[in-house]
């Protein structure tokens, strides 16, 4: 890293060049449509630095809520729905403005550049002032062309101008994240939760995130909890963090740090949680989601987030990558990343893992494909793939997965509606159902298709799913389990147990009538597998063949040809799917609570990816055998094959469910489910909610 006094003259340089910018405008080429961009993100930015100064001066601690409520809408309302038609945001707009290809890029300038929003709150001045200059190195492309030609610059200049920039600075950024997320020092958003009034909701404005509503509706209903509902919230969350290290057999005392995750207006159960890891010995990391192109943009957060302004912006900005991605890059970025590992080695064997509160409430999102967005090629899209299995055995490298853990717990916002506070407290209690009982019946359910060679799982009422899913043989029934007996630890709450399949003899449709992964809504979803690979798929939420198998291609199978049936599992909460019955939320509940509502099915790595070789025990004392696939057996032989570095889950509702029965090797059935019932023999009481 440079040094302070070096960029703060190189920051004073280039904001003084962005000011004269906008005085130039009346001259030459800068009255087209090139120039009337450069002044608007000329205009961004010096709101950009405005912005920066007022917080070094002590701003936001001197103003009124109703005054940061506007200057944080002043940062974001461009790329507001209202307002993205006419944003340069917009790859449409940038296109029709600039043509299609200059479009596609001055677009992705323009988002890059709208990353410096949260940059000014945490006052990091390099971030700011390294982003500045490549603006000012494409203006000046721009102005010598003209200059010289009359015309604009060649395309290739441009793009390589992009391409040297996210190369040279990748190192650098590679561990800026990674500190962030393995060292307690870097504690920008800590400092806020734990020395923040939280009963003054100015402080939600500090973390530089789109502030809404919501998150200020969120956090009221937090401070008008009792202490002991919201350590309970904390307790739960916590403990199952702890939990999942002790049942998956790994020792918590090697770690000394958790990163948490969550989204803006849960800072007070946050705070109480931060203590209780204190307790166990564990600092606690919290890092804002990715917002620029070095940390990932795109519907997916990973890290602490606030609203999102526009979910469309967000979508259409994830393959921006597409300007430069190439094999000499993803070398690059890969040596980055080990370099960054290798001086932060110490502090990535201390890690433990996420520990995550998603969100939902939500209407599910369904995109608008354009035309003009930037998309990745074929080799791209391999390229991609190839990469992310790279850095995925990267960091199993300095942080192995059979010592981590995590956990996730999920609570409503305000935007599930009028009822909010009902189902919240509705959720609080599905979080904390007896999960000894679960066991109990789930126990049932295991030594039933223990028996069996594999299950059968048909729709109903519509329903084209006719699965066969394949189990492993068991050479000691007495010893041996397929299933997982889960409760409440990792995943949170109650209610499943799974298995990861055998690929080979696992065929058939899966279909589910509407489904929302990952933020993102999907209308007659439907995948067929062979031998467990997915070999065709398609759903309708476009008019043409072609953009539903792109949606499900990039956000399922994230670019790859194919992916296997990672996990098989039933989900037994019947509680929580009478509650989201009841408050007509079904498709706005997230997957970690959808996926306890009924058999689901994972496609990509199974559950106990880079864990295979560790031993875990079911509460009978049987050993879990099923922890790995035909794929996945190939990480001795060949890393890079083994594994996918995804994994969503797909539910099939109650509903939609005919009959799931495990087959025994003489052909006899042993019925699990009938027509969206239990009807396995000491499993009746999970049929009690629906009545």
């Amino acid at each position: 890293m440079e040094r302070t006094e070096d960029i703060l003259e190189r920051y004073e340089l280039g904001r003084a060049r962005i000011l004269e910018i906008k005085a130039e405008t009346g001259r030459g080429w800068l009255k087209g449509a090139y120039g009337r961009y450069f002044y608007e993100t000329a205009a961004f930015l010096e709101k950009i630095t405005e912005c920066f100064s007022y917080i070094e001066e002590g701003g936001m601690a001197r103003a009124s809520l109703e005054e940061l409520k506007l200057l944080n809408r002043s940062l974001y309302q461009d790329v507001l729905p209202e307002n993205y038609g006419a944003s340069y945001a917009n790859p449409a707009y940038a296109a029709e403005c600039c043509g299609e290809e200059y479009g596609q890029l001055l677009s992705f300038l323009y988002a890059e550049l709208r990353s410096l929003i949260p940059f000014a709150f945490e006052q990091d001045r390099y971030a700011l002032t390294i982003r500045m200059e490549l603006f000012l190195e494409v203006y000046s492309a721009f102005d010598c062309a003209y200059g010289e030609k009359g015309q604009a610059p060649e395309y290739r200049e441009l793009q390589q101008i992009i391409y040297w920039f996210v190369s040279d600075y990748s190192e650098p950024e590679a561990e800026k994240r990674l500190r962030e997320q393995l060292c307690p020092e870097e504690d920008f958003a800590l400092r806020i939760i734990l020395d923040s009034d939280l009963t003054d909701l100015r402080y939600l404005y500090y973390f530089g995130e789109y502030i809404t509503d919501k998150e200020l509706e969120t956090a009221e209903y937090l401070n008008s909890m009792s202490e002991e509902a919201v350590r309970q919230m904390a307790n739960t969350y916590t403990e199952g963090y702890r939990i999942g290290f002790r049942v998956c057999n790994k020792d918590i005392t090697k770690k000394n740090v958790v990163n948490i995750r969550y989204s803006l207006g849960f800072e007070r159960m946050i705070r109480a949680a931060v203590e209780n890891f204190a307790a166990m010995g564990m600092d606690t990391t919290i890092c804002r989601a990715g917002a620029s192109i070095f940390r990932g943009r795109g519907i997916q957060k990973n890290g602490y987030f606030g609203a999102s302004p526009n979910r469309q912006y967000e979508y259409d900005h994830k393959e921006d990558q597409a300007l430069y991605l190439d094999s000499r890059y993803v070398n690059r970025r890969l040596e980055g990343m080990r370099a960054a590992y290798e001086r932060l080695k110490k502090e990535a064997a201390g890690f433990g893992g996420p520990a995550v509160v998603e969100i939902f409430g939500e209407t599910p999102f369904v995109p608008e494909a354009k035309r003009q967005v930037l998309r990745l090629s074929e080799k791209q899209q391999r390229l991609s793939v190839e990469y992310a299995a790279a850095a995925g055995a990267l960091q199993n490298e300095y942080i192995p997965g059979e010592e981590r853990s995590f956990t996730i717990i999920a609570f409503p916002t305000p935007a599930i509606g009028s009822r909010f506070k009902e189902i919240f407290e509705e959720v609080v209690r599905i979080n904390t159902l007896d999960y000894e009982l679960y066991q109990r019946l789930q126990q049932r359910i295991i030594d039933a298709l223990d028996q069996a060679d594999y299950v059968h799982i048909k729709g109903r009422d519509g329903n084209r799913t006719d699965l066969r899913v394949q189990l492993h043989k068991l050479k000691d029934p007495a010893a041996e389990t397929n299933f997982e007996n889960c409760v409440a630890d990792v995943n949170i709450p109650a209610g499943e147990i799974f298995t990861s399949p055998v690929l080979k003899g696992t065929e058939g449709v899966l279909h589910v009538s509407r489904v929302f992964l990952r933020e993102l809504e999907y209308r007659d979803l439907e995948l067929t597998f062979r031998d467990g690979m997915v070999a065709a798929y398609t759903c309708r939420n476009f008019e043409t063949e072609e953009e539903n198998r792109k949606y499900i291609r990039d956000n399922i199978l994230f670019h790859h040809e194919t992916l296997p049936m990672g996990e098989f599992a039933i989900g037994t909460n019947t509680t929580a799917y009478m509650a989201a019955k009841k408050y007509g939320i079904e498709h706005k509940l997230p997957i970690l609570i959808a996926e306890k509502m009924g058999p689901h099915f994972a496609v990509g790595d199974t559950c106990y990816s880079h864990e295979e070789d560790v031993i875990t025990f079911n509460p009978d004392g049987k050993a879990i055998v099923a922890r790995e696939n035909e794929v996945s057996a190939l990480r001795s032989t060949d890393m890079e094959r083994a594994y996918f570095n995804c994994h969503t889950d797909i539910t099939l509702p109650y509903d939609e469910l005919g009959e799931l029965a495990g087959i025994a090797g003489d052909g006899g059935r042993i019925p699990v489910i009938r027509e969206g019932r239990f009807v396995l023999e000491g499993c009746e009481e999970l049929n009690r909610p629906f009545d």
